[in-house]
This record gives structure tokens, C-alpha cells and sequence, in this order.
């Protein structure tokens, strides 16, 4: 008969040490000489209860990937004896913490589990014997919360990582990192309860003979106590008034309340929004036992209150190419009490729809020699010059003024623009995850069609929307609004979510008292989540949903009919892009227009995208750790820019009908693949995406007589795969006519 073998936690943080101390004996791998053999394959075999992968983010050694030689700044890994025998052992130490004790490889001698591939490459192999049972949780007992209240010692309690048996159910796998994160969440709810000195710790017996876990959790919470005074620690001649720094804490930290480490990191998320901090850290001070308040220390380091920023860019699409410099000049304490002075610019220029095409002849005269620019095909200097205002604590601690002057040129596939953007009003903010902005905004722009358009001499009201008594291909126009912009965020990491939500909300009302030339109404809302599961939270699923819709009155035209008001093309709806529709290039995904008639001296039809007043928009998207930084996607993108009530005609009402139904002929449907590159700035994003041939092409509003109210693709993917068709066989093809798939690369994840 087996005797039982027990042993504390304490010979398992021995272990520990000296697995460590032994991992420390191993040569590191950027040490490793390179004369050494590379590792060019690594298999564990016979890991069934233990995931393998899971196994090999645990040890030093690792094999040498695939793309290794199409990555010039990483080279091969190497192979290091010492290493590798050490690794043996964290496998079977790693086993241990998962509660499987009685695991056994088939050898840990290096020339059973090293293969030599010629002179300078090994693979290496490990078998796993046996697993063995697992380890499960028997007894549970808890001492020291007797005296605490009911609700107090249930809030401890529950849904704890390392559950106690249930009884008439199947026990649980001990597991060491479920009771580290037991011991750890029971003190966090302890302190969040107003017991700042509390402390969780205890001992574990595993018997190997009836593979059990005996649990004995020791809890000391202590006194419970109230937040008392705040105190700042700053440098020695602070610009900031340490007043300033108190009031900001105050919002979070209230004397007299029962204390609480969530106060304390909302309170140093508010010192830190301030912006002009390069560093902040909240902690409690000494406990005052016999008044039973802790005060708190709020340690904040300046940083330069002046900056310059400098950079550039390139934008590609199949629709609109871009070069670019970037600047901006910030001043955070201008003319002193933290008010914030931006001034910043993008200069560049774009060609619509590529480099080559701007530069292109065509054939005017009809001899087979191209004589004259290609005039559809607009290329020239785009930029955008803005200065902000910021005032913080205006009339409140929590809200703060903001005003914002824009100047821009720019240059669409449909139009191109010169004009200016005023926008003044209040940011309340009352929580770090909650903003509310309130704002009036006055737009003036100077708008003129690109020629071509139609019958290439003028451009359709509807184009551009001019008002009643505008130029038929440039007009000058004013929108003048209120909006509303609330955003509630509750994401983990804003710039590569992993778990949590973000939703927000516009709400934007024209004309009407405000005057300008369009009376509108335009709600845009959207809804992100976030959840990770799986193996060491490796998988990742985001889903995205935005709506919106732009409402204009019914007014009476010339003839007497009823019908409604234009849009302006500055508000309404456009999708496709990198972080929209990814089934579409740049602002693809819209009503379109036709920019000249097939003649014999012109080049063929090409539509551009005109905006509509609604907008559906859903993204599903499976992200995967694969190793490392290196992760991988799959999603699935869904949209529709409907016409909404432009005025396009008779002939097609009925696309207007269809355009508003949810997955109806014109809600197209992508799906796609995904590479990200994890890096300091966000994730380096490359996508690739194919439209799924669901539905009709896009709608082709107001068509000069003979031609199709659509026009659609190919049906090839960069020119693979389509096939030459004749116009009605060509509309047979979903979305776009520039064919099925678009690839993005760019920096940050698409939501």
C-alpha cells in the first residue's frame, strides 16, 4: 500500500527557485554563438492534456520559423546544450503547475531527444510518456473572514479562478495559476471592500497516492477604512499647482468614503489626462488606525510642456494615391492654467485614381495617337491647417472648453474642394471612459465637380447637392449645425483591444434656426466588443456594428411636386477602406455617378462614388496569437450606403427601395484574411479581402439616356481570374466594377 506524500507550497516555490536557478545556468539567446547548429524543428509528442503549443512558450529553446529567411532584421535560433537540458526540466516543472504530477518523459537524455540535420541544424523531439491523472481540489477551508459582515465574505467568495468542490459535481484540476490568482483576487475584493491592509495567503497539499489538493486559505483583512487626506509629490519647482493635481484626484477620491483601489486608478487616470505628466502613480500612505483613514499620495513628474511633432506618409488604394507631410506644435500650458495650444498641418498630394492614369493622353481626335490629357483622371496639392484651442476646468472641474479653426483643400473622386471648419464647445468628462461633447460647427466650402462628369461639360445638382440657385458644376455652400458626441469606453488597450466595448454616439441637427443652406438631421451610432478566450487568452473575437442615416425635409421644387431636399455631398454616408467595408477600396461603397459618355474619343465609362444618406456597417473578426508578436485574422465585413432620399429619378425607385434593407441586393458581403505585427505604435495591419458575389452592382444614379443604371465588375481578383464580358454580363458582378478583392496595409487594427 502507497503512503500518501504530502508537501506545502512552500517545497513548490523551492522548486521553483531552483528550476530557475538552473534555467539562469543556461546560455541566453542572444549569447548563443552562431557557429552553433540552428534549431530547425521542435515537436512534443504525446502532449494530450497539455496544450503543446503551451508547453513551448514556457521553455528558452525554440525552432527557427519559416519565414525566417524573408525577415532581414531576425535571424535563425540556435542551439544551446545547456539550454535545452534545462528546458526538459521546466517541461516536466510545467506539467506540475498545470496538476499533473505524475507526468514522466520518455527521456530527458540529450541524445535521445536532439536529431542531427547535417552540420549545422538539430531538431529536436520530446515525448511524453505518460501525463498521468490530474491533480483535483478537495478540501477548501477559508479562516479569518468569520468576523466580516455576510455580503462582505459572499462578495469574496464568488467565482473565485480556484473553485472549492461542489457537491454531486466533477472537482476542478488544481491548477498553481488558479491559486495564485484565487489568493489574488480575494485580497483585490478585500481592499475594494475598504480594507486597505488586508492580506490572502495560505498553503496547498497535494496527496499523490489519491491525487487530491487540499486547500487552506489563511485571510487577515484587518480594519476596514475611509480615504482621508491627498497629498502631491512633484518636482521641485512645479508649473502645475499641486491644487490643480488635488482637485483632479478629488473627482475619483472623496474624503470620507470607504476606501477602494479602483478609486485610486481612476484617480491617477484623471492626474495623467491632464496631459502635461510624463509620469503619475496614486498609492495610499500609512493607515491612521485609530481614525481608520488612509491618505493618498498622488507622485506626478513633469514633462516638456512644449513639443513638435514631424512626419509623412504615402497612401495607396485602387481609387486614390496620396504623398504627404505631417506636422504639429503643441504648447499644454499657453499663457499658463494648463491651457493647451495645438497648431498642426498635413501638406500632399493625390492623384485620383493612381500616379500612372494622371499623367495618361487620350486619343481626342481620333488618328490612334493620344494628343490631350486625360481630364477625368484629376491629380493636384491637398492640405489641411488647423488650430486648437483647449481650456481645461471651464466653469467645472470636469469640463473643459475646446475650439477648433480648420482651413483644407482637398480632392475626392467626385468633387474637389476648398474651404473651412469652425467648431466650438464643452467636453464634459466626468469618468476616464466617459465624454460628452456638445458643439456648434459652421462648414463653408467651395465645391466644383470633376470634369468630366456626365456629358463632360457640366455636373448634376444631385452630384454635389448644391442649394437652389447654385452653379451647375462649382457652388458655394454653408452647413451649420449642432452636434452631440458621446463615447463610453471600456476597451482594456484602445490601440489593440483585447477584451471590453466602445460605444458611441453622433447626433448632428442643420439649418432651421441655425441657418446655412440644409436643414438635416444625422444620427451615426457604433458598437464595438471585444472578448478573448481560449488557451492563454490567444484568440480574440471583435465585432463591430455602426448604423446611420441623414433626414431632410420634403420641400416643393419649381413644378409643384413634393420631394425631398438634397444633401450636401460634405455630410453623407461614403464606406470601404482599410478600417471600413474591407470588400472596397476608399469610399467605394456608395451611390455612383458616371463620370463621361462612351464616345469614340474618350476613354470608357468610369463611375465615381456621390455619398448616401444611410449607412449599415458590420464587422466580425477572429484574431489568433500565433507566436510571438505575429497574429492572424479572419473576418467577415458587411455594408450598405444607401441612396436614401436622393432624388435620382423614376427609373430607379426601386433601388432606392432595395438600398434600405438590410442584406437585401445592395448590403454586399466580404470576407478575408488577415497578418498583424504587433509594434509600439499598434499593430502593423496587412488584409486581404474578397467580396462575395451577393447581390447587384452599384447603383448608378440619374444615367445619361442608353446607359445602365449599374455597372459592375469583372468578377477577377487584381486582374486574375475575370474574364472579358460585355456590359450586361459584366453586371452581373456584386459591388464595384475594379473587381472582387482589395488588400490594406496600415497601422492599427480596423476597429
Amino acid at each position: 500500500m502507497d503512503v500518501p506524500y504530502f508537501f506545502t507550497r512552500q517545497l513548490l516555490r523551492g522548486t521553483s527557485l531552483l528550476l530557475l536557478l538552473a534555467a539562469g545556468c543556461g546560455t541566453p539567446s542572444g549569447a548563443i554563438r552562431q557557429d552553433q547548429p540552428k534549431v530547425v524543428d521542435l515537436k512534443i509528442e504525446g502532449a494530450d492534456e497539455v496544450s503543446a503549443s503551451d508547453i513551448k512558450e514556457k521553455i528558452v529553446t525554440s525552432e527557427t520559423p519559416w519565414w525566417e529567411p524573408l525577415n532581414p532584421f531576425v535571424g535563425p535560433n540556435y542551439f544551446d546544450e545547456n539550454a535545452w537540458q534545462a528546458d526538459l526540466r521546466r517541461i516536466k516543472r510545467f506539467y506540475q503547475s498545470q496538476g499533473y504530477y505524475q507526468m514522466q518523459l520518455e527521456s530527458e537524455q540529450l541524445e535521445d531527444t536532439v536529431v542531427r540535420k547535417g552540420d549545422d541544424a538539430v531538431a529536436l523531439r520530446v515525448k511524453v510518456l505518460q501525463e498521468g491523472a490530474p491533480t483535483r481540489v478537495g478540501a477548501f477551508v477559508v479562516k479569518g473572514m468569520e468576523e466580516l459582515p455576510p455580503e462582505h465574505r459572499a462578495r469574496v467568495m464568488e467565482e473565485l479562478p480556484l473553485e472549492p468542490a461542489q457537491e454531486g459535481g466533477e472537482r476542478s484540476i488544481f491548477r498553481e495559476e488558479g491559486w495564485e490568482a484565487t489568493k489574488e483576487l480575494m485580497q483585490q475584493r478585500l481592499r475594494e471592500l475598504g480594507y486597505a491592509e488586508a492580506e490572502v495567503s495560505g498553503e496547498v497539499q497535494v496527496d499523490l497516492a489519491t491525487n487530491e489538493a487540499r486547500v487552506f486559505l489563511e485571510v487577515r483583512p484587518g480594519l476596514r477604512y475611509r480615504f482621508g487626506n491627498i497629498f502631491v509629490a512633484t518636482d521641485a519647482n512645479p508649473q502645475v499647482k499641486p491644487r490643480r493635481i488635488i482637485e483632479q484626484a478629488q473627482g475619483a477620491i472623496r474624503k470620507g468614503e470607504w476606501y477602494s483601489e479602483t478609486a485610486l486608478s481612476e484617480a491617477q487616470a484623471r492626474v495623467f489626462r491632464m496631459g502635461v505628466f510624463g509620469a503619475v502613480k496614486v498609492n495610499r500612505g500609512a493607515p491612521d488606525r485609530e481614525a481608520r483613514t488612509v491618505p493618498v499620495v498622488v507622485d506626478v513628474r513633469e514633462a516638456p510642456f512644449r513639443s513638435i511633432r514631424l512626419g509623412g506618409g504615402v497612401g495607396l488604394d485602387a481609387a486614390r494615391q496620396e504623398v504627404r507631410a505631417v506636422g504639429e506644435w503643441t504648447d499644454r500650458n499657453f499663457f499658463g492654467g494648463l491651457r493647451r495650444l495645438t497648431v498642426g498641418g498635413r501638406v500632399g498630394y493625390a492623384f485620383i485614381p493612381t500616379i500612372g492614369a494622371a499623367f495618361d493622353q487620350i486619343d481626342t481626335n481620333g488618328d490612334g495617337e493620344p494628343d490631350a490629357p486625360n481630364l477625368t483622371t484629376p491629380h493636384g496639392l491637398v492640405f489641411e491647417l488647423s488650430t486648437q484651442f483647449e481650456q481645461p476646468r471651464f466653469l467645472m472641474r470636469d469640463l473643459r472648453l475646446q475650439t477648433t479653426l480648420t482651413g483644407e483643400r482637398g480632392l475626392e473622386q467626385a468633387y474637389n474642394f476648398i474651404g473651412g471648419r469652425l467648431r466650438g464647445g464643452v467636453i464634459w468628462q466626468p469618468y476616464p471612459e466617459f465624454s460628452l461633447f456638445p458643439s456648434y460647427n459652421l462648414e463653408v466650402y467651395r465645391l466644383q465637380g470633376q470634369r468630366g462628369l456626365q456629358d463632360q461639360t457640366t455636373v448634376p445638382p444631385l452630384v454635389l447637392g448644391c442649394p437652389a440657385g447654385g452653379g451647375s458644376d462649382t457652388c458655394n455652400i454653408s452647413v451649420s449645425y449642432l452636434e452631440q458626441v458621446a463615447e463610453w469606453d471600456r476597451r482594456d488597450d484602445p490601440i489593440a483591444p483585447r477584451n471590453g466595448f466602445y460605444t458611441a454616439l453622433s447626433l448632428q441637427e442643420g439649418g432651421g434656426p441655425l441657418q446655412g443652406d440644409y436643414t438635416f438631421l444625422r444620427v451615426l451610432p457604433d458598437v464595438r466588443g471585444y472578448y478573448s478566450f481560449g488557451p492563454n487568452d490567444s484568440l480574440t473575437l471583435a465585432a463591430r456594428l455602426r448604423l446611420g442615416t441623414l433626414l431632410t425635409p420634403v420641400v416643393t421644387n419649381e413644378a409643384g411636386e413634393r420631394i425631398r431636399q438634397e444633401s450636401a455631398i460634405v455630410n453623407r454616408f461614403f464606406a470601404g477602406g482599410g478600417a471600413s467595408m474591407r470588400g472596397f477600396n476608399s469610399r467605394r461603397l456608395s451611390p455612383m455617378n458616371i463620370v463621361n459618355t462612351n464616345t469614340e474619343s474618350a476613354p470608357p465609362d468610369r463611375v465615381v462614388p456621390i455619398g448616401g444618406n444611410s449607412l449599415v456597417e458590420t464587422s466580425v473578426e477572429l484574431r489568433f496569437k500565433l507566436i510571438g508578436n505575429l497574429y492572424l485574422a479572419a473576418f467577415h465585413d458587411t455594408g450598405l450606403v444607401g441612396a436614401g432620399p436622393l432624388n435620382f429619378g423614376p427609373r430607379q425607385s426601386d433601388v432606392r427601395r432595395e438600398s434600405g434593407r438590410v442584406f437585401g441586393d445592395y448590403h454586399y458581403q466580404a470576407v478575408g484574411l488577415g497578418v498583424r505585427y504587433l509594434t509600439i505604435v499598434g499593430p502593423l495591419r496587412l488584409d486581404l479581402a474578397r467580396r462575395l458575389n451577393i447581390g447587384q452592382p452599384l447603383p448608378i444614379l440619374d444615367p445619361p439616356p442608353g446607359q445602365p443604371n449599374s455597372l459592375g465588375g469583372l468578377g477577377d481578383c487584381f486582374g486574375i481570374g475575370g474574364v472579358a464580358a460585355a456590359a450586361a454580363e459584366r453586371n452581373t458582378y456584386a459591388g464595384s466594377p475594379e473587381g472582387l478583392c482589395t488588400f490594406f496595409l496600415s497601422i492599427g487594427e480596423a476597429f
